[in-house]
């Protein structure tokens, strides 16, 4: 890399790892348009992999109290539910059509969303109890539209690798509590990330160029996570939940034109 490309490289690891450290997600796909116009896909895509693997890993590790194991299973049984039927939905389907239309989705949801929590700042939040008349019956829809959606999210990362903003959408629901929320899913990006750098290492995919790439970056991701963790502990649960959607709408727009 050239020293200006090794700088905006650099200031864009630092930007969005900062707000996966913040959030616990985002920093891949937000990364990725920037990065890769850069330097490449095929060097971009394995140097923000083991990023967000190292920052992810240093969360579980870090706030490991913090994680739900409980939701933590029920997210990874009905994503690998999905994933079978994601992958041969990427062999059936036009790919760029169906990665559209999942990118409007998002931010369509994370749009009433962002409009909901800054108009009416002050609604009760909708993880609180339901009132004693139908309460049971709600809860039980509600589960399993989060469920289905969860299923869609395997489906979505079977076909494209990037299922995350369904899971979000899920644990926005499930995990109200700021730190369960980045705990339990940087977890979950652990484990997905494992695997594929497993994949990445059998298949040679580390080289030289890639590995001191990587090693080059790892400053910006010491700062990131420095800025993100100063951040997260400093916002209320209100603030949180409207960072989260914002950053989950600008996921979905990077999606769009990526």
């Amino acid at each position: 890399m050239s020293p200006l490309v090794f700088a905006l490289v650099g200031l864009t690891v630092l930007i969005t790892h900062a707000l996966e450290a913040i959030t616990g997600f985002g920093c891949t796909v937000l990364a990725l348009p920037f990065v890769t116009t850069l330097v490449g896909v095929k060097t971009g895509v394995p140097i923000l992999a083991t990023l967000a693997w190292i920052l992810a890993l240093y969360i579980v590790i870090t706030k490991w109290k913090f994680i739900n194991f409980k939701e933590f299973f029920v997210i990874v049984f009905f994503v690998g539910l999905g994933l079978p039927f994601g992958i041969m939905a990427f062999k059936s389907f036009d790919p760029r059509l169906l990665k559209k239309l999942l990118a409007l989705f998002i931010i369509a949801s994370a749009g009433w969303q962002v409009y909901r929590r800054f108009t009416r700042p002050n609604q009760e939040n909708e993880n609180c109890p339901a009132a004693p008349e139908g309460a049971l019956g709600k809860r039980l829809r509600s589960r399993i539209t989060y469920y289905l959606l969860l299923f869609a999210g395997g489906m979505v990362h079977g076909a494209f690798a990037s299922g995350g903003p369904l899971v979000v959408l899920y644990a926005s629901k499930t995990l109200p509590d700021k730190g369960s929320f980045r705990a339990t899913l940087c977890l979950l990006w652990t484990t997905l990330n494992t695997v594929l750098l497993i994949n990445y290492i059998r298949s040679g995919v580390f080289t030289a160029p890639i590995l001191s790439g990587t090693a080059g970056m790892l400053p910006f991701l010491a700062a990131g996570i420095f800025i993100g963790e100063k951040i997260h502990h400093k916002v209320d649960e209100i603030l949180f939940g409207k960072i989260i959607f914002l950053v989950l709408l600008a996921t979905g727009f990077f999606m769009l034109i990526a």
